[in-house]
């Protein structure tokens, strides 16, 4: 016959283990939940097709830019800079009177150096110095882009180093081309289930990449000093600008 201090140990008995059973079956759900998620997931990943797609938009440049340098040499480096500086302000106050807004002209790059001569056998000696001072400008009127480039020149610019004809606010082109970029990969996705009888599921993943191709006019550095363009300035075509985009779409088979 049980006592009552054995029947209190062996009900404390019988609850230790009612919860080390519980604690059990928590454990194995948990792994078990774990397991058909990880083989839900590793479904989705591994059993998928992708699809490329290319959508392309070609438009007319609203906008020039041009890259061009003032370089001036002088004695000493405030020579220097102090003639390089009224260069650039006649230059810049002649865009500005060709309605271009400060916004849209910028110093790029300014740079100073020493001008050095090597006498024979002895150390090298400072003659002057450089300076190089190159502006980018955009223009908006593309019809002075050629007067621009002449009367820039006459006004002090020595250097050319680059025109371009950009789209200015390209985004609605993209969001057009994107729009054929995916048409396009979606009609290959279609094809394809019919020709070998897939079936696909939802989208699991989506990528992209845009090319925006100016139409550039000079792309080397051309020196201009002594030199002003002649005839009404050059002639320079605009041309057309192509928008690329390029989608991968992926998709679970099911």
């Amino acid at each position: 016959m049980l006592t009552m201090g054995k029947l209190q140990t062996f009900e404390m008995q019988k609850t230790i283990l009612l919860w080390v059973i519980i604690g059990f079956l928590v454990v194995l759900a948990i792994f078990i939940a774990v397991s058909i998620n990880q083989k839900l997931n590793t479904a989705t990943t591994t059993n998928t097709v992708s699809f490329n797609g290319e959508g392309k938009v070609l438009a007319k440049p609203d906008v020039a830019v041009i890259d061009f340098s003032i370089i001036t040499e002088a004695s000493t480096s405030k020579a220097a800079q102090d003639t390089n500086s009224k260069k650039s302000q006649k230059v810049i106050d002649f865009l500005k009177k060709q309605n271009i807004e400060d916004k849209d002209i910028k110093t790029i790059s300014y740079n100073i150096y020493p001008l050095y001569s090597y006498p024979r056998n002895e150390a090298p000696k400072i003659e002057g110095y450089h300076v190089d001072q190159t502006v980018r400008v955009k223009v908006k009127n593309l019809d002075n882009v050629s007067s621009i480039l002449d009367s820039i020149v006459a006004a002090g610019a020595n250097r050319i180093s680059n025109l371009s004809f950009e789209i200015d606010e390209p985004e609605k082109l993209k969001a057009e081309a994107r729009v054929k970029a995916i048409d396009d990969a979606k009609k290959k996705a279609n094809e394809l289930e019919g020709q070998i009888g897939i079936k696909l599921g939802k989208i699991v993943n989506f990528s992209e990449n845009v090319g925006n191709w100016p139409v550039v006019l000079y792309n080397e550095s051309v020196a201009l000093e002594g030199h002003r363009v002649g005839g009404g300035g050059p002639s320079v075509p605009s041309g057309e600008n192509e928008i690329t985009v390029n989608v991968t779409i992926t998709y679970q088979i099911k």
